[in-house]
């Protein structure tokens, strides 16, 4: 396609269109999910759970997040029906996040908080595969990268709304939980309606670029992918938690515990921004700009964990820096790794190994920052390089083949 040819439209939308459109599906998704998460751990609390059954709860919620990705990613790709899967992940959030603040029994709130993240899990590689064929047209990066920075904005606005009724409502957690319904409602609407316009979005990508079939058998994926996989795992092992930053900030006596949703809140601002840019510099430079994200975060330990408040809290804000790139970058080159048919069995592997990886982060994180801080920061550093040497030496890629209109 001619760089001056007239944009491709499916049922009226064009490729940038459909890319803002889908992102706001995703900041209403995580109005509704990030909003309830910000309070599982009180709420289960309120229920009578113990700290031992909200760590069960949430581990066992986000290890179905991104395990069962490995099931639905294949999944999809034989069926070719991105669009139910899609839907079918956002109706389970959709219906148990409310259904979390009408629940008075401890096992049915522990049930729908898993349950929740298996919706996560359902959408989320078709979702990545629906999403690639309209950033073949945009720019993969930032394609991504603006469907990311509107993803974040809900994430934001989520917990903020959560926050403000439960000082309206002296701490009562059903209206603060059923009051998200309004945005799930809002999501249902806007969801439906962009699938019934735009049926096969691989209409925007080139000839060249679209899956053969329609009901495809995928095969192996390729090398360059499981080379980026290894570096992907490897990056994500050697980044800390927002839970152990914070824990960090609050146990030091850096903030207060009431300071550290609005330090949460000034880090999606950072990882939006940093979203865009590294999308922008992808497009442009492509799989070598993620030579930045070891290298920054290698850095955040021995800022974060610092007794000096003003360090932590720019060193967390760096943290933010790698986060946008991870959530949105990491994410595009896996479209151009991939075969389009293979597209969404590769956004279920990816997920599993961020997922492996987060948990594998936080868990030395933490271990580690009870032992030393230093150490800590030089495991960090080694992880990162380590990260960095398959990167530069695994034959990844080069350009992205994404074209921009």
């Amino acid at each position: 396609m001619s760089l001056h040819s007239e944009p491709p439209r499916i049922g009226g939308v064009t490729a940038w269109g459909f890319v803002v459109r889908f992102g706001l599906v995703a900041m209403c998704g995580d109005i509704v999910y990030e909003g309830a998460r910000s309070i599982t751990g009180p709420l289960l609390a309120h229920l009578g759970a113990s700290a031992l059954l909200v760590g069960v709860v949430t581990g066992v919620g986000e290890t179905a997040a991104f395990g069962l990705r490995l099931f639905s990613g294949p999944l999809s790709d034989r069926s070719r029906r991105f669009w139910a899967w899609t839907l079918g992940g956002y109706g389970l959030t959709v219906v148990s996040v409310p259904l979390l603040g009408l629940a008075t029994a401890l096992w049915l709130a522990c049930a729908l908080v898993i349950l929740e993240r298996v919706g996560k899990a359902v959408r989320s590689p078709a979702k990545g595969a629906l999403l690639a064929h309209a950033t073949a047209v945009t720019g993969r990066g930032r394609g991504f990268a603006v469907h990311e920075a509107l993803d974040q904005f809900g994430a934001l606005l989520g917990p903020l709304i959560v926050a403000g009724m439960l000082a309206l409502t002296s701490d009562d957690y059903r209206p603060a939980l059923l009051v998200l319904a309004v945005p799930g409602a809002l999501l249902a609407t806007l969801v439906v309606r962009l699938a019934m316009r735009v049926r096969d979005p691989s209409g925007y990508e080139p000839a060249a670029g679209r899956a053969t079939t329609t009901a495809a058998r995928p095969g192996r994926l390729p090398r360059a992918f499981w080379v980026y996989a290894v570096f992907v795992g490897l990056t994500t092992t050697g980044f800390a938690t927002f839970g152990v930053l914070s824990y960090h900030l609050v146990t030091a006596g850096l903030l207060s515990a009431a300071q550290v949703p609005l330090l949460y809140a000034a880090i999606m601002v950072v990882d939006a921004f940093a979203a865009v840019a590294s999308g922008w510099a992808y497009d442009r430079w492509g799989v070598a700009v993620l030579a930045a994200l070891p290298v920054v975060a290698a850095v955040v330990p021995g800022l974060a964990f610092s007794g000096v408040v003003a360090v932590a809290v720019i060193g967390t804000l760096v943290w933010g820096l790698a986060l946008g790139v991870q959530e949105s970058t990491l994410k595009a080159t896996v479209a151009d790794l991939v075969d389009p048919s293979r597209r969404a069995t590769a956004y279920g592997m990816f997920g599993a190994v961020v997922g492996v990886g987060a948990a594998a982060g936080g868990a030395l994180a933490g271990g580690l920052y009870q032992v030393s801080v230093p150490l800590l920061a030089g495991v960090t550093a080694a992880v990162q390089a380590a990260a960095l040497v398959v990167l530069l030496t695994g034959s990844v890629g080069g350009r992205p083949r994404s074209r921009t209109a």
